[in-house]
């Protein structure tokens, strides 16, 4: 099974960020062994292309290089969307 590459663009500071970061790392905990997530964390004041298409709407979840969520992310789609991309 190859791993699901999962993209986080977020940056320092930010409390929406912190509070999707968590659903995420709670969620990929909930999936044990089901599904392999390759988590990459990006900041847009890292990269100015990320901050010239994100900048009013991080956080951004990536699954798959496609645009999952932005600002909140939803739990249970998540997870939904983690298992199709593994299947």
């Amino acid at each position: 099974m190859a791993a699901v590459p999962l993209t986080f663009i977020a940056k320092p500071g930010c409390h929406l960020c912190d509070d999707a970061r968590a659903v995420v790392r709670e969620v990929i905990g909930s999936l044990g062994d089901a599904v392999e997530v390759e988590v990459t964390e990006l900041s847009i004041l890292d990269n100015p292309a990320l901050m010239d298409e994100f900048a009013e709407e991080i956080p951004v979840v990536m699954i798959g290089g496609r645009v999952h969520t932005i600002w909140r992310v939803e739990p249970a789609r998540l997870r939904t969307a983690l298992l199709e991309a593994a299947s």
